[in-house]
């Protein structure tokens, strides 16, 4: 086949079309999900780590806060011994000492606003990206229910705009929290020092700002819940729409205009979002503006009055008292916006924690151990029965009362009617899913007991949606075995009977496949995959239907590959086409989820029940 032939299988894009109906159910989850409990605590938890930093941070934050108290008093003298002596004439040298002290602070500030920069950005993006892997490993332990029952696009979305929404946040939050209220304290200090009556004037209108910040923060917080919830929602789409899959699924059925409407509805959605977001709160940021920026000219006014009243006020004290007042600008608004921020991110933050406190369903036991080499092969099923969690479509039981024993090396089948559970059964055996109820014994103990990585290391399974990373073929080979040699894996491809294909290919192993291989055909996929179980080498080979998406000619190939995988191993296959089974060592014929008959392809034959139909059935359609 050519690598080029994409054809042999079809497109499995997990997750069909999200319709309106999905997308308010997602939002309903949203706001229907329980609060966060202790959120302030566990935000400043994740700094825990980087005690030392930020502690370096505290300390030239309150240095550089308060040396900035100095200028404004030199300013007082500045005018006042400088430049407008009791004696009228200015005194230079005082002047410039004065000024070159203020110089000298000033760079010294600035120097140390580098250094405060450079630690808080390192703090906050560490602490960002532990969030993020801490996230992301959480999420590989979750069990398979989780993603059959979420969007792709709404985990990414978790991943990449909740975490990367909160981390520009928390990047400036340490330093603009403790600078801006040093520097908003020390400004305090500083006034209270050249006038307390010209400092009341100056701050008696702050208590009303910060109660319509809270409410300004409370609105912005409800928006930016809807803006992630949108953003969730176009990363979902985005993932169906311009997956090889979904293009496929659109082009197939000339749909692309109805994907992009999809698109753009959702994206109108988000810039008005956006839009909301952006402006919330300018209004009040414009009326503090005007309020800060406003004092000045008040303090003028109220200087007048105290002159008048024979409070003794010089003009060096109102330059240097307008002039720290000036500097009360940047921190305060600084600090309303972090407030603002910080309410902001709070609804981002409990969106990620919400995903960290989900507990996984299948843990290991606390006393769980390695899979003994004593029985290894052998796998039991005792009285299992088996429901699909937290579906309402399948809450009958998918398996009922389910038993059998395959010994070591024995090659066994299960068989039956489309939905009667035989793929079931391929889930339960490496406790992808938890049975409802009866064990699951492999190597003569029951799966509960024994430690998840150690069970999955003994078992290799070929299904038949093939999955292959954009990458090598050689890289998709060795994700088998990472420190596998070149002549392992020739080793492997030769016995899966691919080694001639890909050397055929002009890069060889280091063909690159495609997104899921969309550039080589199904057969070629499979025996890759194949490949990739042979150079695992486990005692346990879980065959699920590996050859029923194949054409005839391919099957031939890929079955031919899968009598080799088989040799001297346990081989469980879930058979669609029952020719590829008639040498099994037993057959397991499943109907309505129960085991209706077993026995070898001859003594099933001659009981004329289930399996001498499905027998008689696919005949019929191979002739028709």
């Amino acid at each position: 086949m050519s690598m080029h032939g994409g054809g042999g299988q079809r497109g499995s894009g997990r997750g069909g079309r999200v319709s309106r109906s999905d997308v308010a159910a997602q939002r309903e989850e949203n706001k229907a999900a329980p609060p966060i409990p202790d959120l302030f605590k566990r935000i400043v938890a994740l700094f825990a780590p980087h005690k030392v930093a930020l502690s370096f941070t505290v300390t030239l934050v309150l240095i550089s806060a308060a040396i900035t108290v100095i200028p404004p008093l030199l300013i007082e003298q500045a005018f006042n011994q400088g430049l407008f002596p009791p004696s009228g004439i200015p005194n230079m040298p005082l002047l410039l000492r004065l000024v070159g002290t203020m110089v000298m602070i000033w760079i010294t500030s600035a120097a140390l606003g580098v250094l405060q920069t450079y630690l808080t950005e390192s703090v906050g993006n560490k602490v960002m990206g532990a969030l993020r892997i801490r996230l992301f490993s959480h999420l590989q332990a979750m069990e398979l229910a989780f993603f059959t029952k979420t969007k792709t696009g709404v985990i990414q979305s978790r991943l990449q705009n909740d975490v990367g929404g909160v981390a520009s946040v928390l990047s400036n939050t340490v330093s603009s929290i403790l600078g801006n209220t040093v520097t908003v304290i020390a400004a305090f200090i500083a006034m209270l020092i050249l006038s307390w009556q010209l400092t009341v004037v100056a701050v008696i209108m702050l208590p009303l700002m910060v109660f319509a910040q809270r409410k300004v923060g409370q609105v912005r917080a409800r928006i930016a819940t809807k803006t992630q919830e949108s953003l969730s929602e176009m990363s979902a789409i985005t993932q169906e729409a311009l997956s090889v899959s979904g293009i496929l699924l659109a082009k197939s059925f000339s749909q692309q205009k109805a994907e992009v409407a999809r698109y753009d509805a959702e994206n109108h959605v988000q810039m008005d979002l956006q839009v909301r977001q952006a402006m919330s709160g300018q209004w009040f940021f414009a009326t503090v503006q005007i309020f800060l920026s406003s004092i000045p000219a008040v303090i003028y006014v109220m200087s007048g009055y105290l002159i008048l009243g024979s409070v003794p006020v010089t003009i060096g004290t109102v330059v240097a008292f307008t002039t720290v007042q000036a500097r009360l600008l940047f921190p305060m608004m600084g600090l309303l916006r972090v407030a603002l921020d910080l309410q902001t991110s709070q609804s981002l933050f409990a969106r990620i924690f919400q995903y960290l406190d989900l507990s996984p369903a299948i843990i290991d036991a606390p006393n769980a151990r390695a899979v003994s080499p004593a029985a290894l092969g052998r796998v039991e099923f005792v009285g299992v029965d088996f429901r699909y969690p937290d579906t309402e479509a399948r809450s009958r039981l998918t398996l009922k009362n389910i038993s059998f024993v395959v010994e070591p090396g024995q090659y066994a089948a299960f068989v039956g009617p489309s939905g009667s559970g035989k793929t079931t059964i391929s889930y339960l055996i490496p406790r992808m899913y938890e049975a409802s109820k009866g064990h699951i014994m492999f190597a003569g103990e029951n799966v509960t007991d024994l430690q998840q990585d150690s069970l999955v290391d003994h078992i290799g399974v070929v299904s038949q949606e093939t999955y292959l990373f954009h990458a090598t073929i050689a890289d998709n080979l060795r994700y088998a075995k990472p420190d596998a040699t070149d002549a392992e894996l020739e080793a492997a491809a030769r016995a899966a009977n691919i080694h001639k294909t890909i050397v055929s290919f002009p890069d060889g192993y280091d063909t690159m496949v495609g997104e899921r291989g969309y550039r080589l055909s199904g057969g070629e996929k499979q025996r890759i995959a194949i490949a990739r179980v042979l150079l695992k080498d486990p005692a346990v080979l879980v065959l699920d239907e590996a050859t029923s998406a194949l054409d005839t000619v391919s099957e031939r190939i890929v079955q031919k590959a899968l009598d080799v995988a088989a040799r001297n191993r346990t081989t469980i296959a879930i058979a669609h086409r029952l020719s590829t089974v008639i040498n099994a060592d037993v057959i397991f014929v499943i109907d309505g989820g129960e085991i209706v008959d077993r026995g070898t392809h001859v003594e099933l034959m001659g009981r004329d029940g289930v399996y001498a139909r499905l027998v008689a059935e696919q005949i019929r359609m191979t002739t028709a």
